[in-house]
């Protein structure tokens, strides 16, 4: 069941809920007027000779009360929401069913879990966090990706208030790795920064600053440097230039994502910490799983004694960070002991099923796949 199903029970619970309180608040305010309405005309009984008779008032108040009928008004809205509240429990156990069915018990090495969560603080910016899991559990290891990760966030702090210099100087002090990477990071950090003077008017200031900063790209990034340069003529009336998306908010947005993008390659992490990636394709990859319990259940199998899941477990491209090989004819997924091999037939199948095809010699074996034959020896390996 999709959990926009519990959502709207959740909701019709909660409208009726308010419809419930908004009458019993209404029965109340009439039963309390005409209790109040008694109470001032028996209270008004100031003429000895002329008593009030405050039995008679009592039963007037008594036959309103009767006739108002408080306790028959609130039933039906308390009814309403009282089967709304029974069905729900049973809702919610099909949205959010026993979900440790699927744990698998595996051998835990602590030591990289608990790196893994003080990284995921880390990344999140809570480095009080983050130190105070690492000093408990004596996981200095961590404190090298701690100092990397809180430059990380001082230059995104910096850029948010669209000062580049922070990250100018990172990007200066490792501008070679980062052009091996194919970074062009410190263009756009100045390219960003020249948008900025022409927002301020100053035509010289923006040519002094295309001479210092932005003349060293012009040779390799030609088509950027013209467009730039142009908007110089520009000053004054940028909404009429022909390159005004480069002054659209946006840009420092994105210029922020793609620091981050380049800076966590650069120290070899990921985008996003490693906990909520695995969280999130545990939740995507989740009710597969749950069904599979279910089947195996069913056949009286126990599904934790397989070496590998009998079904895929698919899960979106942001969870596709690497190509996975398994081999058509082993099922086995490649490895550095067992890498894919390419045929001459351009079918690949992974080394060990290729011996085992040739007979762990230099024999020819038919492909699987096609009617060509190769041998293991003109079999061309893929990776490492």
């Amino acid at each position: 069941m999709e959990l926009s199903t519990a959502k709207d029970a959740l909701d019709r619970v909660a409208k009726k809920q308010k419809l419930s309180f908004s009458k019993s608040h209404e029965v109340i305010n009439q039963v309390s007027h005409e209790i109040e309405q008694a109470l001032v005309k028996i209270q008004s009984d100031e003429d000895p000779m002329f008593p009030i008779d405050q039995k008679s008032i009592l039963t007037e108040l008594k036959h309103k009360l009767i006739a108002t009928a408080p306790l028959k008004q609130l039933e039906g809205s308390q009814k309403e929401l009282n089967l709304n509240l029974s069905k729900l429990p049973k809702l919610l156990e099909k949205s959010f069913p026993d979900i440790s069915m699927a744990y698998r018990n595996v051998d835990f090495d602590f030591h990289i879990v608990n790196q893994i969560i003080a990284s995921h603080f880390y990344h999140q910016g809570l480095f009080d966090l983050g130190d105070c899991l690492i000093n408990e559990a004596g996981e200095p290891e961590a404190a090298a990706l701690r100092s990397h990760l809180l430059e990380l966030h001082q230059i995104l702090e910096a850029m948010r208030i669209k000062n580049t210099e922070p990250a100018l100087k990172w990007v200066s002090t490792n501008r070679e790795k980062l052009m091996q990477n194919g970074s062009n990071l410190e263009l756009k950090l100045h390219q960003q920064q020249f948008v900025e003077i022409l927002k301020r008017g100053s035509r010289a200031d923006s040519l002094n600053y295309a001479k210092t900063h932005l003349a060293s790209f012009a040779s390799s990034h030609m088509q950027e440097f013209q467009k730039l340069t142009v908007c110089i003529i520009w000053i004054g009336r940028l909404e009429k230039c022909p390159h005004s998306e480069l002054f659209a908010p946006i840009c420092w947005e994105k210029l922020t994502e793609e620091l981050n993008r380049d800076f966590c390659n650069f120290i070899g992490q990921s985008l996003q910490s490693p906990l909520s990636v695995a969280i999130a394709a545990g939740i995507e990859g989740l009710p597969t799983l749950l069904k599979l319990v279910n089947v195996m259940a069913a056949k009286k199998q126990e599904w934790q004694a397989l070496k590998q899941l009998p079904v895929p477990v698919e899960l979106g491209k942001e969870f596709q960070f690497h190509s996975i090989f398994v081999c058509p004819v082993s099922r086995d997924q490649g490895s550095e002991e067992n890498p894919p091999m390419l045929l001459p037939c351009f079918h690949v199948l992974c080394k060990k099923s290729i011996i085992n095809l040739s007979k762990g010699s230099s024999r020819s074996f038919k492909c699987p796949y096609c009617p060509a034959e190769a041998s293991a020896v003109v079999c061309r390996q893929l990776y490492i």
